[in-house]
């Protein structure tokens, strides 16, 4: 994939975000760290949860709610899509302040799909790229890399 010069590069999943600008050329990539941002406010779904999931059940056998169990609320993944809508706020605010003109998001299948889901137009207009994969734990090298072999 090609990374053009001063392209803003995200890299992001559910709990960080990581802003990178290119000052390399779209050849040789050259990313700089601009911003870091780490939710610390995410536990993990345990810890977040206190109880199994509950049972509906009806007075008059079955009812509307046909005596089945309800599904555990997952907290964790309720947090990092929340997250994941944070981000696509901060690109927002971005593009319309004209900080960037080319934009790449890298982030998990479900990270992106949830970014998505939220992005603004103008930063819909600025979206060169997208790389579906998981590279928050990766050192800058890895992700010029991993962008240079992406399709």
């Amino acid at each position: 994939m090609q990374v053009p010069h001063d392209a803003v590069v995200v890299v992001a999943d559910g709990r960080k975000m990581l802003f990178l600008r290119n000052e390399g050329n779209a050849a040789v990539p050259n990313l700089q760290v601009e911003k870091k941002v780490v939710d610390k406010h995410n536990p993990s779904h345990h810890d977040q949860s206190t109880d199994l999931a509950g049972g509906a059940s009806s007075t008059r056998g079955g009812g509307q709610w046909g005596g089945g169990n309800m599904e555990e609320v997952d907290f964790h993944q309720l947090e990092e899509d929340r997250f994941a809508a944070e981000t696509a706020a901060l690109l927002k605010e971005r593009a319309l302040r004209q900080d960037f003109e080319s934009l790449i998001i890298v982030a998990p299948p479900r990270t992106l799909g949830e970014l998505r889901k939220h992005y603004h137009k103008e930063v819909s207009d600025r979206l060169a790229g997208e790389l579906a994969k998981d590279l928050t734990g990766h050192p800058v090298s890895e992700i010029e890399q991993a962008l240079l072999k992406a399709e």
